[in-house]
């Protein structure tokens, strides 16, 4: 099943046009310089919570700020959305102005944030707090992010992974703080659409395995040349154990996707679905498998692996990163790995002395293996993954951020 791929947005085109490393640099800096900046000491916080980001649009960041917007909701937070995703906002110049002294938390990653600034009108963040929702995947954090530190108050993480990779970034007796603010995913149930398996041309009787990502969140990190590699280990060409990958953004990376379709020569029952589907059809498809399977080399939270615990579908994951905060051996089947140096072609994931995890084959065949053939074990350890998303990837921590900065919630 192919077709056609999601475009990327703007800010995202226009950061993956630029080489790696030095022109990176270059762009963080010099709209550094142009950009307006919030004031040195923030007012106190006033109304509500503000939200800015690509809300409309198919991303993690976007995916996290669409969850915090419901937990407000369900605290009964006021909030404003300001979808900067938006593509029939032509002027953004047009986006509501939220009340004066409401603190603002924009999710847009550091190095693009004086970029996203310059495309918000100049007077948004003054006269109020500013949060910077930032997500990295790596334990330390490259040059170009330091120059998101001019523009925020405060800094909020979705993992204590990636709050330790920040850490190391800040200056010395530093005033900007730092939360661990995970995605509220399980504050409200994750609604399927009508779609079946046979939807998804999921055979009856076979056991599927569904890796789901973004060809434009990574290549190498995602490492899905891993999970055919897992697959083949454990399965071999079986018809009754079907490998369905579910990528988008193949046509700005059809290396990649061409990458994908070499590994999986010889395997007639691997199988590639291309769509841009709606958040209730990717809920469906997820709901529809009976094993999701994700290799990553490195998370800073890991939402597919999340979404699918909380619709009690059971994980094997890379036992390393962001993930590890939500899953356990009890939960989640743990990939064993080793840490190797993060190298990555694209040259986005690149950090002094950075590492990530290379998932062990066999471990990961010998889980696949274990869980296709036994559906009650599938089900006990789905249950448990369900029951851990709940405890852990609730809303407490934003609630007592909001409650520690004045704000009504209740």
């Amino acid at each position: 099943m192919s077709h056609s791929s999601s475009s990327l947005s703007l800010t995202h085109r226009l950061w993956r046009a630029l080489p790696a490393g030095p022109r990176r640099q270059v762009l963080a800096s010099a709209t550094a310089l142009l950009a307006p900046k919030p004031d040195r000491n923030p007012p106190p916080a006033a109304h509500g919570l503000a939200v800015a980001g690509e809300i409309s649009r198919p991303s993690g960041l976007g995916e996290g700020a669409r969850h915090i917007l419901a937990a407000l909701a369900g605290m009964h937070t006021p909030s404003v959305a300001l979808d900067l995703g938006d593509p029939t906002v032509r002027s953004h110049e047009r986006l509501t102005i939220p009340p004066p002294g409401m603190p603002l938390v924009i999710y847009v990653n550091a190095p693009l944030m004086p970029l996203a600034l310059l495309r918000m009108p100049r007077r948004l963040i003054k006269g109020r707090r500013v949060i910077g929702y930032w997500a990295w995947e790596l334990p330390t954090m490259p040059a170009s992010w330091k120059v998101g530190l001019d523009f925020v108050h405060e800094i909020w993480v979705p993992s204590q992974f990636t709050a330790d990779a920040v850490a190391t970034m800040l200056p010395p007796n530093s005033d900007i703080q730092l939360r661990v603010m995970p995605n509220p995913l399980a504050i409200s149930p994750l609604v399927c659409s009508a779609l079946t398996r046979a939807d998804f041309g999921m055979p009856e009787g076979a056991v599927v395995t569904l890796v789901s990502f973004n060809l434009a969140s990574s290549f190498a990190r995602k490492n899905p040349l891993a999970a055919i590699a897992a697959h083949r280990a454990a399965f071999g060409n079986r018809p009754d154990r079907i490998l369905l990958i579910k990528l988008t953004n193949t046509g700005f990376y059809p290396d990649d996707y061409q990458a994908l379709v070499a590994a999986a020569h010889g395997l007639d029952n691997v199988r590639f679905d291309t769509r841009t589907l709606s958040a209730a059809d990717r809920y469906a498809l997820t709901a529809c498998a009976d094993i999701v399977l994700s290799l990553h080399r490195s998370e800073g939270l890991g939402l597919v692996p999340a979404e699918a615990m909380m619709l009690g579908v059971p994980v094997v994951a890379t036992g390393w990163s962001g993930t590890t905060e939500f899953m356990d051996a009890n939960s989640a089947r743990m990939v064993d790995y080793r840490l190797v140096p993060a190298i990555d072609p694209r040259g986005v994931f690149e950090a002094p002395n950075a590492v990530w995890a290379e998932a062990n084959i066999e471990s990961a065949a010998a889980h696949l293996r274990e869980l296709a053939d036994n559906a009650d074990q599938r089900a006990a350890l789905g249950e448990a993954g369900r029951r851990m998303v709940h405890a852990r990837l609730d809303d407490r921590r934003l609630r007592a951020a909001v409650q520690e900065m004045g704000l009504p919630v209740l």
